[in-house]
């Protein structure tokens, strides 16, 4: 029986307001599933004419898969989330493209046909569990010189990158993190944002019970002369402080991805459509590169340059590995075109929950940009990967 391939389109994506992780955090007693519960329900209630029952498959990434991040959470959420038990679920990990991937494993799904709706996202807790928490690294990784020791200390590896493209300095990465908070703060004030969170009940048993209803971790008060003032925690006299790197964070996201013909039967959005997307590895020592051979990939494969992307959603991990990417493609710092409402160094970067933030600020951009066609969502992985999707704006409207 032949087969044919089916395009696959971004429904819609919701995420929980990010917290800062740690005991004064807003999630500090709050479950990690719980977010993830809070997403699928509210996409539910987004999309009432999706009939539940047509969601084929849920898969929900996390780093940490254990305690309430473990038991196979795309399924025990669903479950939680009041989906039919028909309704299966799975869990997946690639560190900080967890729902990048869970996007594109259920997209290659629906184009093969085993799928017609699925939902994907991502959490982190950082708070209650640590980027790292109860693994056992192989003693040959640093035995047999597999890889460099800094490779599983994400800062360092951003130290690595300093050294390795020097004239990329500490003022310039600086630079660059201030502009971020600042278009996240004009983000804000423009309401550019808020549709895309989903108000989320908290508890502290010295404050009692609350709402979290905006991203904790922003600091719009952010100057240049603060920022050079901060310390350089994983190297004396480095580079890489709190300041120009994404903090550590909680925080849950998700989206529906659908068949594009399905979608339109079922009178749902086609918020973008998925053209590729490509993964590739590069040294984990320098993991901040991996976005730039994952996007050489994808742009040769479809015969396009960096010239054709009307706009890059690059998820902020340090502020040197998004120069890196920009200094390789040749596009300025300051280019209009990359993070236009900020990024992770303001936001946050609840590792496995990014790459779906990265994608409904997306939609939301391409929908006020008929003169865009196409779209960039990438971003670094730990262990030394990086993956881009491109995406093409249905709301294009050529050379009109």
């Amino acid at each position: 029986m032949p087969r044919t391939a089916r395009d696959v389109v971004f429904v819609d994506g919701v995420r929980t307001p990010f917290g800062k992780a740690g005991p004064k955090g807003l999630y500090a007693e709050t479950r990690a599933d719980d977010l993830v519960v809070r997403v699928i329900r509210e996409l539910r209630r987004r999309n009432p004419s999706l009939p539940a029952d047509r969601i084929d498959e849920v898969a929900i990434a996390a780093t940490t898969q254990i305690g309430d991040q473990g038991l196979t959470i795309g399924r025990s959420a669903a479950v939680l989330a009041g989906l039919p038990k028909s309704v299966p679920g799975y869990a997946i990990d690639r560190m900080c493209a967890g729902a990048m991937t869970a996007v594109t494993t259920v997209a290659g799904g629906i184009a093969f046909g085993a799928y017609d709706v699925a939902i994907a996202g991502g959490v982190e807790h950082m708070g209650r569990h640590p980027m790292g928490e109860g693994v056992d690294p192989n003693p040959r990784f640093l035995a047999e010189k597999l890889v460099d020791p800094s490779a599983l200390v994400m800062g360092s590896t951003a130290e690595n990158l300093h050294d390795r493209y020097p004239h990329i300095t500490r003022e310039r990465a600086d630079a660059y993190a201030l502009r971020s908070q600042q278009k996240v703060a004009a983000a804000y004030e423009a309401g550019k944002i808020q549709p895309d969170l989903v108000p989320m009940a908290i508890r502290s048993q010295e404050k009692g019970y609350g709402l979290a209803t905006r991203d904790e971790p922003p600091r719009p008060d952010t100057t240049l002369e603060g920022l050079a003032g901060l310390k350089t925690p994983f190297r004396p006299h480095g580079h890489v402080t709190a300041g120009n790197a994404a903090g550590l964070n909680d925080g849950a996201t998700g989206c529906i991805v659908a068949a594009e013909d399905v979608a339109a039967e079922l009178g749902l959005p086609a918020r973008m459509r998925l053209v590729d997307y490509s993964f590739a590895g590069v040294e984990p020592e320098v993991m901040g590169v991996g976005p730039v051979p994952a996007t050489e990939k994808l742009l040769a494969r479809n015969s396009i340059t960096a010239d054709d992307i009307g706009l890059i959603e690059i998820n902020e991990a340090f502020a040197v590995q998004v120069i890196a990417f920009l200094d390789h493609f040749k596009i300025a710092d300051d280019d209009p075109r990359v993070n236009p409402w900020g990024g992770a160094i303001a936001l946050g970067h609840p590792l496995a929950s990014s790459g779906v933030r990265l994608m409904m600020q997306l939609a939301r951009q391409f929908a006020e940009r008929p003169d865009v066609r196409f779209g960039l969502t990438t971003m670094c992985v730990g262990m030394g990967m990086g993956g881009t999707v491109l995406w093409e704006n249905p709301s294009f409207e050529g050379g009109k």
